[in-house]
């Protein structure tokens, strides 16, 4: 007898999961009770893109806000103006660090809210857009940057004087 009763449920419990099931709505029916469903897996994928987007753009944002970036490392903001002398890359990079530090916060602000987003069409909302918001922000910091980059005037060249045309120059 007791044998029976842990293999086959007791006939109340037979009755009240009829009941349960017959009570519930075609919706709840069809929505999977298990833990491990397949789409949270996926939304969870789709939220960190923002997020870890934001966390490498706010990072970026702010060692060129602080000047210690290099030109040698193929970060920052990377024009023909930007790139003529290591000052002009420092200003740029400079001016754009408080528009890419709020793109990362941007980023990660919509990767949290994507996170905590019920339904599968909140979450990729979310997702997208923080990821607009943050490469607009992204884009705004790189045009001010340029700009800023652009004004710091040319560096001397190496080699002489630079238009006394004593020849030293032409070395």
């Amino acid at each position: 007898m007791l044998m029976r009763s842990m293999v086959a449920a007791s006939p109340d419990d037979v009755v009240l999961t009829r009941l349960a099931a017959a009570r519930a709505t075609p919706r709840q029916a069809a929505t999977p009770t298990c833990a491990g469903a397949a789409y949270p897996r996926r939304m969870v994928v789709v939220a960190l893109i923002p997020l870890i987007g934001g966390l490498l753009v706010g990072v970026g944002g702010f060692l060129g806000w602080q000047g210690r970036l290099s030109r040698d490392r193929g970060t920052g903001v990377r024009t023909e103006a930007t790139l003529r002398s290591d000052e002009a890359f420092a200003v740029g990079n400079k001016v754009a660090g408080l528009p890419t530090m709020a793109a990362g916060v941007v980023g990660i602000a919509g990767g949290l809210a994507a996170l905590a987003m019920p339904s599968a069409l909140g979450t990729t909302l979310a997702a997208v857009f923080s990821v607009v918001g943050l490469l607009g922000l992204l884009a705004a910091g790189g045009v001010l940057g340029n700009r800023a980059a652009a004004a710091v005037p040319e560096p001397e060249p190496a080699g002489g004087c630079g238009g006394c045309a004593c020849g030293a120059g032409d070395r």
